[in-house]
């Protein structure tokens, strides 16, 4: 997913369009049909909807903290920036993109520990699921960056560390956590993932939707994509 900024040689507006639709489509699907219900069974309904909004609520903090002088939600146009103001948007919705995986990467490696910690097969499973929707993350993260600074490094580079924190969630589980890991303590964790990764994607689809019909075709088939990748496995 990263890598997709070595792939372009001429960035185009449908891409980024594409590009945010698709991810957006595979962290909602991914939120609403698999993390979230799996988090309600493990502690129940109520607990889960709090836990959903707790995440929705970080994400928000989030997107206050990020400094800039402007809304992603009033891009004026897509495409590779003629003026300051739209790099300025494109980079921030990057930004938040890179810190929101990045967030929910963490929690995602303890719960693959945790997983493979009851079974090793469950916990292949569990990784090669992850893997899949990790692809689409790094697309979102790397795209706009790419068409705001024009830079493939920093593109790559950004979106390479925002998925390094899911190996990070891995080993602090086996450091620390490890004697504390518990079914209610990973189902908590993976309804905040849901929320968060449900608020950026709401975030970024108004970007996507300047480029036209190609965001909705993104949503779509992000949505197919992981829905195919949960029936194989």
């Amino acid at each position: 997913g990263s890598a997709i900024a070595y792939a372009i040689r001429k960035p185009r507006p449908g891409y980024l369009s594409f590009a945010l639709g698709f991810s957006a489509g595979a962290m909602v699907y991914v939120s609403f049909v698999e993390l979230l219900p799996n988090a309600m069974h493990g502690i129940g309904k109520l607990q889960g909807v709090v836990f959903f909004f707790l995440g929705v609520a970080i994400a928000v903090l989030m997107d206050v903290l990020i400094p800039t002088g402007r809304s992603p939600h009033h891009l004026p146009g897509l495409g590779p920036p003629d003026r300051a103001g739209d790099g300025e948007v494109l980079m921030r919705v990057g930004t938040l993109t890179a810190l929101a995986v990045g967030l929910h990467n963490f929690p995602e490696g303890l719960a693959t520990f945790g997983a493979a910690l009851s079974s090793s097969r469950l916990g292949i499973i569990t990784a090669v699921a992850i893997a899949l929707h990790n692809i689409p993350e790094g697309i979102a993260v790397s795209m706009p960056i790419l068409y705001a600074t024009g830079s493939r490094r920093k593109a790559f580079g950004l979106s390479f560390a925002s998925g390094l924190a899911e190996p990070a969630g891995a080993l602090i589980g086996y450091a620390l956590l490890q004697p504390f890991l518990s079914d209610a303590l990973l189902s908590g964790l993976l309804a905040l993932v849901s929320g968060i990764m449900v608020y950026i994607s709401l975030d970024v689809l108004p970007v996507a939707h300047r480029g036209g019909h190609a965001a909705v075709v993104g949503t779509v088939l992000g949505m197919l994509t992981i829905a195919v990748s949960m029936l194989l496995l």
